[in-house]
């Protein structure tokens, strides 16, 4: 779901309010929808609700199934009570539940109990579970008795509903306001952990089995199991995989990826709304800070003026050595030993990635040779890496990802993503190479110097190379450098943001902008820690860094520090209503003919204009006469005039600054 920490949505709103809308906006992130729908399809007798009915079925994506239960109103009990922790529901609506259990034919029933018997369902479901209903007390009495039956029954089902479920959103004219606040986030949100029985056992042997018998255990990430990495011969002879409709024409086909390709851009005007809506919202302070631009992005990456929390979350590790001089200083096998302990759901990543509620899923790419003395990758190489990587991205649209996560881990990455960084932006290696670090945490200079070499010698051997996206990649870049790179162009064209962390992210960024341009447009930067490289690419790439913790966790693990803070500033910025201040009245609401008013400025304050008969003193303050009604010869409003002097004045302006002091947008 779209709202972090809530499992159970109540969506209230008026008729054509847009709540069944924003209640399939809630649960557009799950794979597959439950839709239940409560109405009896009178269709064949009311042309106008058969209209209604179709347009809430074209609505629904082709994975969703539709239950109905207009004929035995308790059935909905039983259908949300029996429903699966791995499921999503959408009820629409409790109007059409209460017209059954109202109906003559359902009798004899109690409306009373049958209604708690709901509420219990509701407050028990373990899916995800969003309801839609009418809000009726805002309404007049009706002046029948079934209507009065109806309104009090659906009042009371509201009310029921609303008491049980995790959170409640009123609708009003297509804006949703929360009116019941979220709870802190249930642990049971954390996905359990999927790995063998021998690796189980393995674990209990292991370190984990030395703990105190009462210090619980965290709760572990979702691992994903890896999909293979295709062969070298190309994405022409596999069209197994099934792209969608978003994909670029040039993929579909099973050509390979160019420079050039024309991918989706961010929607620009979302974005800018965002940014406007920020400066009017309720806050006792100065606003949003560096946070801004978080919201901006994600409301122009989702299409919608007011963005919500990322909801599924999937963490991308991608894990490839490299040979030679670039890996100086590392342990042997040490890269490996990680990443068996991130697939156990042990270490930072998978630790922060479980507390995220993060699925976490390690791609293995191909070992890179030492590029001192040869190409890390063949071209063969390279076009396959790229094809996985996209395909990752295309894995996780479809299973209703968010967001992306994109870290790596392995031996000499970091020398390679500085190779990189000096091929595509002309950087100096000691300038984008940061210093080693030994496991003892001490500096290990020596194996600074072997890998600036390596890098260096690298691109001296390199330098005849025609320097296309492809070239870096199979000269200096590596498996993992290229799978990253095809995560990034495949996350572009299916309109997924992407979190990006560490050397290997943002040297993928740059590979991946020569390819296609629109790419940099979905990629966020949290925190560069203070790398040399990753500020260098960051300032290249246009990426300003949202927080500054100088953090070095590893790959990955920084951006899931960061995630919550994320996650909570558009939360927030979802939540809170404009300043009463700057409300703008309704038309019905000005004053008519001849009333007298303050006028309203750009920003929404009010403030008093004088006419061509008001006069100013010396202090700035304007005597305002006594409102004249209109003659027939006159008009009903009259062109105000400037209160300050014009352009062709020589007076001195007289009038003082606003003192209100109120934030300008």
């Amino acid at each position: 779901m779209s709202v972090d920490g809530w499992n159970t949505v109540l969506v209230l709103g008026g008729i054509r309010s847009g709540k069944s809308e924003f209640a399939e906006f809630l649960v557009a992130d799950a794979p597959m929808v439950r839709y239940v729908a409560t109405a009896a399809d009178i269709s064949t007798q009311d042309e106008e609700w058969a209209a209604r009915l179709e347009a809430h079925r074209a609505r629904r994506p082709e994975t969703w199934t539709t239950e109905e239960t207009a004929g035995d109103p308790r059935r909905l009990a039983t259908v949300i009570a029996a429903a699966q922790p791995s499921e999503t529901l959408l009820v629409d609506d409790l109007g059409g539940w209460v017209t059954a259990l109202l109906d003559p034919a359902h009798r004899p029933a109690d409306d009373t109990a049958t209604i708690t018997e709901l509420a219990e369902a509701v407050r028990s479901c373990p899916a995800r579970l969003v309801v839609v209903s009418s809000e009726v007390g805002l309404s007049l009495v009706p002046t029948t008795p079934l209507g009065r039956a109806f309104a009090d029954t659906l009042g009371t089902a509201n009310r029921a509903i609303a008491d049980a479920a995790d959170a409640v959103a009123l609708v009003v004219a297509g804006q949703p306001s929360w009116l019941k606040p979220t709870p802190p986030t249930r642990a049971a949100a954390v996905p359990a952990q999927a790995m063998p029985a021998g690796a189980l056992q393995k674990n209990a042997a292991g370190p984990a089995a030395e703990h105190s018998a009462d210090v619980a255990e965290p709760a572990l990430p979702e691992v994903l199991t890896p999909s293979a990495l295709p062969s070298s011969a190309g994405p022409a002879g596999d069209n197994s995989t099934p792209w969608s409709s978003m994909t670029p024409p040039v993929v579909a086909t099973g050509l390979a990826i160019q420079p050039g390709m024309e991918l989706p851009m961010p929607d620009e005007d979302a974005g800018s709304q965002a940014m406007e809506r920020l400066v009017t919202l309720d806050l006792p302070g100065a606003g949003f800070g560096g946070l801004d631009r978080l919201v901006g992005f994600a409301a122009a990456t989702q299409g919608i003026p007011t963005p919500a929390p990322w909801g599924k979350v999937r963490v991308l590790l991608v894990h490839g050595d490299h040979a030679g001089g670039t890996a100086a200083g590392t342990t042997s096998g040490d890269s490996a030993r990680r990443v068996r302990d991130t697939r156990a759901g042990r270490g930072a990543l998978a630790r922060l990635a479980a507390e995220a509620g993060a699925e976490l899923q390690v791609v293995d790419a191909p070992s890179a040779g030492p590029i001192e003395t040869e190409p890390a990758l063949s071209p063969d190489e390279v076009e396959s890496a790229l094809q996985h990587g996209w395909r990752l991205a295309e894995q996780a649209a479809d299973a209703g990802v968010r967001l992306l996560v994109l870290g790596a881990c392995g031996a000499g990455t970091d020398a390679a993503a500085a190779a990189v960084f000096a091929a595509t932006a002309g950087a100096e290696p000691p300038a984008v190479l940061a210093r080693v670090h030994t496991d003892a945490g001490e500096y290990d200079d020596a194996a600074w110097m072997v890998r600036c070499a390596a890098v260096r010698d690298g691109l001296h051997r390199s330098r005849h190379s025609p320097g296309s996206a492809k070239d870096i990649l199979a000269e200096l870049g590596g498996g993992d450098l290229a799978v990253a790179t095809g995560v990034l162009l495949g996350a572009t064209a299916r309109r997924l943001p992407v979190l990006l962390d560490g050397p290997v992210g943002v040297a993928a960024g740059l590979v991946s902008r020569d390819l296609a341009g629109q790419s940099r447009h979905w990629c966020l930067l949290a925190d560069h820690g203070r790398h040399p490289g990753v500020q260098l690419a960051a300032d290249v790439l246009g990426l300003t860094p949202l927080l500054d913790l100088r953090l070095d966790l590893g790959e990955g693990a920084n951006a899931l520090v960061a995630l919550p803070l994320l996650r909570s500033a558009l939360a927030l910025a979802a939540a809170l209503p404009t300043h009463p201040s700057l409300d703008v009245e309704p038309d019905d609401a000005r004053p008519t003919t001849g009333d007298a008013g303050p006028t309203t400025n750009s920003a929404g304050a009010g403030r008093d204009e004088p006419d061509e008969a008001g006069s100013t003193d010396e202090a700035g303050s304007t005597d305002e006469p006594d409102p004249v009604e209109p003659t027939a010869d006159e008009p009903d409003f009259r062109e105000p005039e400037p209160a300050g002097p014009g352009p062709t004045s020589t007076e001195a302006e007289s009038t003082t600054l606003d003192p209100s002091g109120r934030r300008a947008g």
